[in-house]
């Protein structure tokens, strides 16, 4: 089975956060780790990611905030043919985070090359660090879709999110999509739209 690659943002994701579970409840997981939390630079842990791909046969990438668009940077980097598929969750507009975060300056502009591997973005429309509008436009410059997951916040501790087993099943619809594309049938993610499921405490 191909591994699952797990991106963190900013600050890392800590302990109760819904990456670290989903590293502990799957064997073929393995969660990506930078040297400064803190203090992103975009060439530094994109680097890190690509010898992370590298080192496999092809992965799925799980991304949640800066890390879903750390995943964007590969759409035009070699390292991108190695992705067999990603699930974005609440990327964060880096314009809007640098506000806060002034560390973001050495991040770049958000990525707006088309995506080369099948792609949901999962997203909340009461995200701080992301507006509704912002969240669709950036989906449709990537070409991928969108799962609605309403009120959700920023899909991280603070909003309730700690064992989040909705997104192993997110993770399957997105391998099974990569399976149909392969088959040329039809796209199984057009029946999810919007979604309200909740993590589980």
């Amino acid at each position: 089975m191909s591994k699952t690659l797990l991106v963190p943002g900013l600050n890392g994701s800590g302990e109760g956060h819904w990456q670290r579970f989903w590293a502990a409840d799957h064997d073929d997981a393995v969660l990506i780790e930078q040297d400064r939390w803190e203090y992103p630079v975009l060439r530094d842990w994109l680097s890190r990611l690509e010898d992370a791909l590298l080192a496999t046969s092809g992965a799925y990438l799980v991304g949640h905030s800066l890390g879903s668009v750390l995943i964007a940077h590969l759409a035009d980097r070699p390292a991108g043919r190695l992705v067999k598929g990603a699930l974005l969750v609440a990327p964060c507009d880096v314009g809007l985070t640098g506000v806060l975060h002034p560390g973001l300056l050495r991040f770049g502009e958000m990525p707006q090359t088309p995506l080369p591997f099948p792609a949901l973005v999962v997203g909340s429309r009461n995200d701080p660090y992301m507006p509704l509008d912002g969240l669709r436009r950036h989906a449709s410059a990537w070409q991928a879709d969108i799962v609605d997951l309403g009120e959700a916040g920023h899909i991280n501790i603070a909003s309730g999110f700690g064992r989040w087993t909705g997104g192993y099943d997110l993770l399957s619809l997105l391998r099974a999509r990569g399976r149909r594309r392969k088959g040329g049938k039809g796209n199984p993610v057009q029946d999810m739209a919007e979604t309200t499921e909740r993590p589980a405490p």
